[in-house]
């Protein structure tokens, strides 16, 4: 943590690069991405330290939900604009990354440090469980919209089965949180294993809240960057939504789950992985098909097949991982393999 606090000085140097239009958009993107990072590590500590006085799964959900928030900030921009395609695809890319790159990077660097690591496979398998559930939701207007003319709903049915699907994943993900708050901590998960707090939990809180401003900030001002730079790199919009917007969107969350695994605090570190793609698939999505409908850019929640098979392809991994409560780091391995195929992929397409 230490070594981080000196890298806050990019987040002043991001703000003047991009008030003074230097180096052009790509400078910035560069510069605001970076600038993350110190602001990912202060959240980090303070979601550890949240953790010891509030057990992991609320301390996952607090991380997921301060996290998602540059998610949700950068995802509105674009819906303001008009790039309803980019959105769709940043959820989907969200939830492949969630689980693909941050839980992948987690069991590998995790495995390599500890060797076998365990975690509660029943708290695990609840979530992968949901998980899969939310991804069967969001496939069924992308089905139900390509069939034949005489079946097929009309456009204005599959907005509606959209906006209705939305009111079901966000009063599912209420139950959820319900259901998460009222289970006992897994057996072993005392207070000595997470060691002594350093910090006070309002002022835990403060930090989680203050880091969270700053990378909702910095993540906003890369808006402006993004697509500038994507035809500068030859990029497109199918790649920029679920590569880049979710790596960027999702930094916090992803440094934060690695350094938990690699301390041997698995179960935090798979509520934050897992529980972050859940949030977007069942808390975020309904919010940003609402807010569509009042910005006037309707968006309906039929995924093209790509991003499908890979939300799918995700979903399975989550529930295979989860079946034996151990992890180790060929597992991490495998998450991480498969991202960089996908991202291959995505990359030759559109």
């Amino acid at each position: 943590m230490r070594f981080l606090m000196p890298l806050l000085v990019l987040v002043p140097a991001a703000l003047v690069l991009n008030q003074a239009h230097f180096g052009g958009p790509g400078v910035v993107f560069v510069a605001s991405a970076l600038s993350l990072i110190p602001l990912a590590g202060l959240l980090g500590k303070a979601t550890e330290e949240a953790a010891i006085y509030t057990g992991p799964r609320i301390g996952a959900l607090l991380n997921a939900t301060l996290g998602n928030a540059a998610e949700l900030i950068i995802t509105i921009v674009a819906l303001r604009a008009g790039l309803v395609n980019v959105v769709k695809a940043s959820i989907a890319g969200s939830i492949i990354g969630n689980i693909l790159i941050v839980l992948g990077l987690s069991l590998l660097l995790g495995g390599l440090k500890n060797g076998t690591q365990f975690f509660d496979a029943k708290i695990a398998g609840t979530n992968a469980t949901m998980m899969a559930l939310a991804v069967v939701s969001l496939t069924i207007p992308a089905v139900f919209s390509l069939g034949s003319e005489h079946i097929r709903p009309s456009d204005q049915d599959i907005e509606f089965l959209s906006d209705g699907l939305a009111i079901v994943l966000i009063v599912v993900y209420g139950l959820y949180i319900l259901f998460s708050l009222r289970q006992k901590s897994p057996e072993g998960e005392a207070w000595e294993e997470h060691g002594s707090p350093t910090m006070r939990l309002p002022v835990a809180i403060g930090l989680m809240a203050a880091a969270t401003i700053g990378v909702v900030f910095m993540s906003e001002m890369l808006v402006g960057t993004i697509e500038p730079v994507a035809e500068q790199w030859g990029l497109s919009d199918l790649f920029i939504g679920v590569i880049l917007i979710p790596i960027v969107g999702n930094i916090a969350e992803h440094i934060v789950a690695v350094q938990v695994a690699v301390q041997n605090k698995m179960d935090l570190s798979l509520g934050i992985a897992i529980g972050s793609g859940l949030q977007i698939a069942l808390f975020v999505t309904p919010i940003l098909v609402a807010v569509s409908v009042l910005l006037g850019n309707p968006m309906t929640l039929v995924f093209n097949p790509y991003e499908l098979a890979g939300l799918i392809g995700a979903a399975l991994i989550a529930v295979l991982i989860s079946l034996d409560g151990e992890s180790n780091w060929l597992e991490g391995a495998q998450l991480v393999s498969l991202y960089v195929i996908l991202g291959i992929a995505f990359f030759f397409v559109g």
